[in-house]
């Protein structure tokens, strides 16, 4: 009969198992969001605002900000991760660029998007996403105003992905209280 002490010891075994498991595939899951281009107006956009918010909701706090926190890192080690990559440049040299607020941007709002979301339903979760989704917008022209004129941020910074992205934050509610309405049919 096994001591209590290799029973937790074998269930944090599994738990760190499957927390890296989540870690590995949601940092895979990130890459495939920012190097996909879907065609739209008014400019083409990738998943990455998708990944972002669904992770958080998904996730919580912690696993989103660690997910991103990964893909980060792979990134600044020279891991073509990025949108865009390695044609516009890898590793640290992406990251200080004109998209490096975005980034950063997105980091903040998995943390607080996850947070705002925790055990809110449906109209709460997208409020939650919107919140995180004003965060990534808030450091990514401040960021880019390093690059850009003040009186082009808007334009260059947010007008141009702002349709897709309230689109993407939709796609995200609708799936999430979709499974949601699965789990409970099938509980």
């Amino acid at each position: 009969m096994q001591s209590l002490g290799s029973r937790l010891a074998r269930a944090d075994a599994i738990r760190s198992g499957r927390n890296l498991i989540i870690l590995i595939a949601g940092t895979a899951v990130m890459t495939l969001a920012a190097k996909a281009q879907v065609p739209f107006w008014p400019v083409p956009m990738t998943l990455h605002t998708m990944a972002v918010m669904a992770f958080a909701v998904l996730f919580g706090p912690r696993r989103a900000i660690a997910i991103f926190a990964a893909y980060l890192g792979a990134g600044a080690i020279g891991l073509p991760v990025f949108s865009g990559t390695p044609e516009r440049g890898v590793g640290l040299a992406y990251m200080i660029g004109p998209t490096g607020g975005y980034l950063l941007g997105y980091l903040l709002a998995s943390g607080a998007t996850g947070m705002l979301a925790s055990g809110r339903g449906t109209i709460g979760q997208v409020v939650a996403m919107l919140a995180g989704l004003t965060i990534v917008y808030a450091a990514g022209i401040a960021w880019l105003a390093a690059f850009v004129p003040a009186n082009r941020l808007l334009e260059l910074g947010v007008w141009p992905f702002l349709p897709g992205d309230l689109l993407k934050i939709a796609i995200v509610a609708f799936a999430l209280r979709f499974a949601s309405r699965l789990r409970s049919a099938h509980a």
